[in-house]
């Protein structure tokens, strides 16, 4: 709930162009006789919903999710503003919630902001700073792909490979796969 707020408010400090409120597309004048072109216009700002799963975490041991009855799963959600088709920058927030011990509970709010390069067939890589309140900071390249579009949502799936520090812990890199679409 307080990830929709954040989101909310983020949205009210964009330019009010880029609030989804307006048209995404705008019809190029053509010649008489050829065929109607739409073309997108920019900024554009899309919404998404996810969850992503931590496979594993190395650092001076190594950790797979969900073993010794164990486990954790996040739920991303963030904003993107496409500046063109090739450029857009993300902001996200995802809670984790932690299993163990026959309980759970949110374990950690993770703020992590990026810049988005895209590419042809629906492929993006998007370069993540990583600030956590469990007391960690690094960064998260992440590689994303569209792999089913319809008209109101696209559905995307992601791996990441999250590298951290700080805290008093040693540094870690980790591998996570993440499932979600976002709002066209």
């Amino acid at each position: 709930m307080g990830a929709l707020i954040i989101m909310a408010m983020i949205s009210l400090l964009l330019p009010s162009a880029s609030l989804g409120q307006a048209a995404d597309t705008a019809k190029a004048t053509l010649p008489i006789g050829t065929s109607q072109v739409t073309k997108q216009t920019y900024p554009k700002t899309v919404g998404y919903l996810s969850f992503i799963v931590p496979i594993v975490t190395v650092s001076n041991t190594t950790a797979y999710n969900f073993s010794h009855a164990t486990g954790s799963i996040g739920f991303p959600v963030g904003i993107n503003v496409l500046y063109s088709d090739r450029f857009g920058f993300s902001y996200e927030f995802t809670p984790t919630i932690k299993s163990a011990g026959g309980t759970s509970k949110m374990s950690n709010l993770l703020f992590d902001p990026g810049t988005m390069f895209r590419f042809d067939h629906g492929f993006t890589i998007i370069t993540r700073l990583a600030f956590e309140t469990s007391g960690r900071y690094g960064f998260t390249p992440v590689f994303n792909k569209v792999y089913a579009r319809t008209k109101d949502v696209n559905y995307f799936i992601a791996l990441s490979l999250p590298a951290r520090f700080g805290n008093a812990a040693n540094a870690s890199v980790g591998l996570n796969v993440q499932f979600g679409f976002t709002f066209n």
